[in-house]
């Protein structure tokens, strides 16, 4: 088999001509993204949110903690230190199961992405395997895909509360953030270097917000790329990589030529409303001048009607999807949405207030009573299971309308 080598931006760049597809690995093949065989492969997905990066709002924390950091404070204020200790590892065995994943093979689905938080990774710790290699494994079973997404990355890659970060995304200009991205990828790729069921690693979820204070990132931005796919290369040859723009994942303009042959490039695009062709425009053009996959790594939190269309758009451009997310609490913009729990209403006005500082003009409220959080967290981590769910049927078949799932 005769292989092409060649030297860009300092990376080395090197094209197998059929080795994936004779290997049997999901790969690139120009702009097309293609499955082991060789067949075009369209990607029709779910992120499975709020599993190993909870945010506020899925769960309903008006006015209070938004970020993971911050949102497991209040439980260790509310459950204490062995309390909360217990509750996240009930919460991460039951909020995505066997029978979730089930549901999206049936549904008609062929994708999931997991976005994590490096901690699960840190200083060696296996505790991310073995999280995510359950569900790897049961996508296996149901012949899908699953695509990893750093999404809270070291330091943090974004500044705002869904990276965790310390509201400045610390990343580009930290050495020893970057050392341990790095590492953590690079761990990562060699534990699923030969895993068939992992499509590829997204390396980095929505980096740099478009604000004029972060502009002078920008520059930094595909250099961190560069250094993340070189460790990738150093363990793990056969799966893609997944590069993205500034902005939230929409600049492709700091992005120059490719330099990895076996790559995808990744856009988010919430609440269009103009035209959705003219919206995606910028992305399509930078596929066709360097002809690369595409794929649209997050859109939704909308009504049926915008998703159906927004949908239908993309396919009759050959772009794949995730739309964002898979399960929130009482929610009609995800695929199933779970039941507010008794006396979570209590939780949430406590946490809104005990976090103010102004406490003259608005003073701390009173703790509610060990029997009252006892109930909002137990009955919590009862909604979340999959028995408890309940389907979105009309949001389900706007991302699949051949589906029969009610």
């Amino acid at each position: 088999m005769k292989m092409k080598t060649g030297l860009v931006a300092g990376v080395l760049l090197v094209v197998s001509m059929g080795a994936w597809a004779q290997s049997g690995y999901v790969h690139q093949q120009g702009k097309t993204l293609v499955d082991g065989t060789g067949k075009p492969l369209l990607l029709r997905g779910t992120s499975f949110g709020n599993w190993l990066e909870p945010e506020g709002y899925m769960l309903k924390l008006t006015g209070g903690p938004q970020s993971p950091g911050t949102i497991e404070a209040l439980t260790r204020t509310m459950l204490g230190p062995e309390g909360a200790a217990q509750f996240w590892t009930t919460w991460r065995k039951d909020y995505i199961m066997r029978g979730d994943v089930q549901f999206m093979k049936r549904a008609g689905f062929n994708s999931i992405r997991i976005p994590f938080h490096y901690k699960f990774f840190a200083n060696g710790s296996n505790e991310g395997f073995a999280l995510i290699d359950p569900v790897v494994a049961w996508a296996h079973e149901e012949g899908m895909y699953v695509i990893l997404d750093m999404h809270d990355a070291p330091g943090g890659q974004t500044g705002a509360n869904i990276d965790d970060s310390d509201n400045y995304p610390w990343l580009y200009e930290s050495p020893s953030a970057q050392k341990e991205t790095v590492e953590i990828w690079t761990r990562i790729a060699k534990h699923y270097a030969t895993n068939k069921t992992v499509l590829g690693y997204d390396l980095l979820n929505e980096p740099i917000p478009g604000i004029l204070t972060l502009a002078h990132l920008k520059p930094m931005l595909e250099p961190m790329f560069k250094k993340l796919v070189a460790a990738v290369r150093t363990v793990d040859k056969n799966h893609v990589v997944i590069i993205t723009g500034a902005n939230w994942d929409g600049d492709f303009s700091v992005l120059g030529a490719p330099f990895d042959s076996n790559s995808m490039y990744t856009f988010h695009k919430y609440g269009i409303s103009g035209s959705k062709q003219d919206a995606i425009a910028s992305f399509i053009a930078f596929r066709e001048k360097y002809n690369v996959p595409l794929w649209l790594g997050e859109s939704g939190e909308n009504e049926d009607a915008w998703v159906a269309d927004y949908r239908e758009v993309l396919e009759k451009n050959d772009i794949g999807w995730a739309f964002w997310p898979y399960k929130k609490m009482e929610s009609g913009s995800c695929e199933v949405t779970f039941a507010k729990p008794a006396h979570w209403d209590e939780i949430v006005d406590y946490a809104a207030h005990s976090w103010m500082i102004d406490t003259k003009h608005s003073p701390l409220r009173a703790r509610p009573t060990d029997e009252v959080i006892h109930a909002a967290f137990d009955g919590l981590l009862t909604n979340i299971k999959f028995e408890n769910e309940k389907v979105n049927a009309g949001y389900v078949k706007a991302l699949l309308p051949a589906t029969t799932v009610q």
